[in-house]
C-alpha cells in the first residue's frame, strides 16, 4: 500500500442532504483577534457553493485551474467551474481588504473542452513552456487582483488521472518549474505547492513527489497534505499512529531532515473523514459525520492519534476531525513554528462554521 493517491479533488464524499448551509445562532460568535504572521488557509472548490467568512481565514485558494497541454504544446489554462463562482471568491477581498486569494492549479482535467494526457509533466519538461505559463499565471493575477499561485502537482513521477509522467524527470522539473514561477511572479505574489507528507524518493531510475529540500528556498510556503494515510479503521489524519502507513510526527520529521524552514510549513486539516479508498462512500463530510444516526458513535477519542472516530457495529469506522482534534493540532504546530493550518475543503463543514472556526481560534488564540 502507498500513502493515498487521492488528491485533492472531487471525492465521493456523502453529505447531508438536510443541509442547506443556512447558519444558525444560539449565541454570538467573537473569533479570536488576528495575529499578524499567523495562517489560516481556506481551499474553496470550484464545485461548491458556500464561501468561507472573510473575518476567519487569511488566505483563500480557488480550486482549481488547468492547463490545456496537447501534442507537446501549451494551450493556455482555465479556470475549472463559472467565472461567477471565482469572481465571489475573489470579491471576499472587499470584506477583508488583507485577504489574500491564491489560485490553485490541479494536474487532472474536469473542463469539458479538454482532455487529460499530458499535464504538468510535458509543460514542466520544456524551458519554453515553463516560462510561457509563468508569464499567463502573472498576467491573471495582475487582471484578477489576485495574490498568488499554487501548484498542486498530485505527483511528480506518478501518473495520476490518466495524465503523463516521467519518473526520470519530473521532480527535477517541478522545481525548474516553481523556480521560473518565482522569477517571474518576483516577490510581490505568493508562491506555494501542495505537499506530499514525504521527500522525493526513488522510482526506478528516476524519483517520485517532490525535492522538498531544493523547493524550500523558492517558495513561500508548502501546504502539506497531512491526511488520507490510511482509511477505515486506521486513522488517515493521526498524530502518531504506527499501526497506520503514516502520521503527522513521521510527515513533520520528514520535512525537517529534508531541511524545510518550520515557518514556511503549513498544517493540513480534513474536514471529511476517510473510509475507503476503493468502495463507495469512499469518505464522509463532517456535516455528514455528526448527523449520524443511532446505529454510529461518534466522537470517540484515540488518544494516541489524537483525533476522534466513528463507531459502526462495534468497529472502528471513520477517523476525521473536530474542534478538540483541531486545537491539539494547532498548538502542536504553532509549538514548532509553522506558519499555520489549511483545510480541504470549505463546504465540507457543518452551517454552523464548525470547524472553521475552531482552525481560526486555534492558530490564532494560542
Amino acid at each position: 500500500m502507498a500513502v493515498a493517491l487521492t488528491n485533492c479533488s472531487k471525492d465521493s464524499y456523502i453529505e447531508d442532504p438536510e443541509d442547506t448551509g443556512t447558519e444558525e445562532e444560539t449565541k454570538p460568535y467573537v473569533p479570536a483577534p488576528l495575529v499578524e504572521g499567523r495562517a489560516v488557509i481556506a481551499y474553496v472548490t470550484y464545485y461548491g457553493s458556500g464561501l468561507p467568512d472573510p473575518k476567519i481565514v487569511t488566505h483563500i485558494n480557488y480550486a482549481f485551474a488547468e492547463l490545456y497541454v496537447k501534442d507537446g504544446k501549451y494551450n493556455g489554462f482555465k479556470l475549472q467551474g463559472t467565472q461567477s463562482r471565482f469572481n465571489k471568491v475573489v470579491a471576499l477581498k472587499k470584506k477583508n481588504p488583507k485577504l489574500k486569494i491564491i489560485l490553485s492549479f490541479t494536474n487532472g482535467v474536469a473542463n469539458s473542452d479538454n482532455a487529460p494526457g499530458e499535464g504538468f509533466s510535458v509543460l514542466s519538461a520544456s524551458a519554453e513552456m515553463r516560462k510561457a505559463f509563468a508569464e499567463d499565471c502573472l498576467k491573471f493575477c495582475k487582471e484578477k487582483g489576485i495574490d498568488g499561485i499554487d501548484i498542486d502537482w498530485e505527483y511528480p513521477g506518478l501518473g495520476w488521472s490518466s495524465q503523463a509522467c516521467d519518473p526520470l524527470n519530473d521532480t527535477k522539473n517541478h522545481v525548474l518549474l516553481m523556480k521560473q514561477l518565482r522569477e517571474t511572479l518576483g516577490d510581490k505574489y505568493l508562491l506555494t505547492y501542495a505537499g506530499y507528507v514525504t521527500n522525493k524518493r526513488t522510482e526506478g531510475k528516476g524519483y517520485k513527489y517532490m525535492d522538498i529540500t531544493a523547493l524550500d528556498p523558492i517558495v513561500d510556503y508548502v501546504n502539506i497534505m497531512t491526511y488520507d494515510f490510511d482509511s477505515g479503521s486506521k486513522p488517515h489524519n493521526g498524530m502518531q499512529a504506527s499501526h497506520a502507513y503514516w502520521d503527522i510526527y513521521r510527515t513533520y520529521n520528514a520535512y525537517r531532515a529534508a531541511g524545510a524552514t518550520p515557518s514556511k510549513l503549513v498544517l493540513g486539516i480534513p474536514f471529511y473523514g476517510r473510509i475507503s479508498f476503493s468502495s463507495s462512500p469512499g469518505a464522509w463530510t463532517y456535516k455528514k459525520i455528526i448527523t449520524l444516526g443511532s446505529d454510529y458513535s461518534i466522537d470517540n477519542w484515540d488518544d494516541t492519534a489524537k483525533v476522534p472516530y466513528v463507531i459502526y457495529k462495534g468497529a472502528k469506522y471513520c477517523y476525521y476531525d473536530n474542534p478538540r482534534s483541531i486545537a491539539y493540532k494547532a498548538e502542536w504546530a504553532l509549538d514548532r513554528d509553522f506558519f499555520g493550518l489549511f483545510y480541504w475543503e470549505n463546504d465540507q463543514d457543518d452551517a454552523q462554521y464548525t470547524l472553521r472556526r475552531a482552525v481560526w481560534d486555534g492558530v490564532m488564540g494560542y
